[in-house]
């Protein structure tokens, strides 16, 4: 199998892949976009979305990432459902291969391989994931008005998850497995403010409860049951959503090494810009964004990336002598 050469290889194919795509494709760039293994990344495991903007009722995730695939397509971008396993960036062009054994040599890299939430791992969490159970209050807290929710996790961002769901629903009750948080002093200080949040220590969830689907009626999430970690007692309580927030973990085992992360195994990227610190190679998306972590900040860095990797292919272009 021969290598195949682009002038933009785009790794990853949430929105800030597809964006990036959408955006190298109207500048003639002839993008490749390899999908992985998580073809529409998160969202694919969202149901109604109501916060992308130009939707004025609320659509499904998956659908809108199929949209952006479509678009991604019509304007010229070659998707290809492949998975990276392996990159060379000492190089120029840049080399990465395949699961299917291609290699392929780009002049620009654009990283858009994602995060994916961290999850409890029990059974009943799958079950009601999408319907009842969220990794992102941003993105679904809007459902619980004047409900009550649980937070599971004990640092920042499960506290600043709670802090947030605390103006949407009538109660919050965050569970967390030891018995002190280990997130920001200041954050717990306004946590322990609210009169609608409440704190159980040395508690994990045992099961997620709730009622099973019934045509055409998705499942819902009613209650849980949770177990003291010190004594093992069950209790049950009632509640309408939970939350996990026990953190993320970006996509970023291929570039161990090679490029600069954060201290938090995110990809580093310079201030104002998804340039990493490598030459040519830019980071969009979950893989580098610990802050909000939402498609339409994904595809705002989507179509930054893109536009950046333009620029420089034009000041790195041959410039042609003419012929005498």
């Amino acid at each position: 199998m021969s290598a195949r050469h682009t002038k933009v290889l785009i790794i990853g194919s949430g929105p800030a892949g597809y964006t990036a795509a959408v955006y190298a494709a109207r500048a003639m760039l002839k993008p490749v976009l390899i999908a992985g293994l998580d073809q529409g990344g998160q969202l694919m495991i969202t149901t109604d979305v109501e916060n992308y903007p130009g939707f004025a009722d609320p659509i499904q995730g998956p659908w809108l990432m199929d949209q952006m695939l479509q678009q991604a397509k019509h304007v010229g971008a070659e998707i290809v459902n492949d998975i990276v396993t392996e990159v060379e960036l000492n190089q120029r062009p840049f080399v990465a291969r395949t699961d299917s054994g291609q290699v392929w040599t780009a002049d620009t890299l654009i990283i858009a391989t994602g995060a994916k939430a961290k999850w409890l791992g029990i059974e009943s969490e799958q079950h009601f994931q999408g319907f009842g159970v969220s990794a992102c209050a941003t993105c679904d807290g809007f459902f619980y008005r004047n409900k009550d929710v649980i937070v599971v996790g004990g640092g920042n961002s499960a506290v600043e998850e709670a802090l947030y769901l605390s103006n949407i629903a009538k109660s919050v009750t965050v569970v967390h497995r030891r018995d002190s948080f280990r997130s920001e002093k200041i954050l717990q200080e306004r946590l322990f403010s609210k009169e609608n949040i409440k704190v159980l220590w040395n508690t994990e969830i045992a099961e997620i409860t709730g009622t099973p689907a019934k045509p055409p009626m998705p499942p819902s999430v009613t209650g849980a049951r949770l177990r003291d970690t010190r004594t093992g007692a069950i209790t049950e309580v009632t509640v309408d959503g939970v939350f996990v927030a026990i953190g993320h973990a970006p996509a970023t085992e291929l570039f161990k090494g090679k490029l600069k992360l954060k201290d938090n195994g995110y990809l580093w990227t310079a201030p104002d810009s998804t340039a990493t610190s490598l030459e040519g190679v830019y980071a969009a998306g979950d893989v580098t964004d610990d802050t909000f972590r939402q498609a339409i900040t994904a595809a705002g860095l989507g179509c930054m990336a893109a536009l950046e990797a333009e620029r420089y292919l034009t000041g790195h272009m041959p410039v042609a002598v003419a012929a005498e």
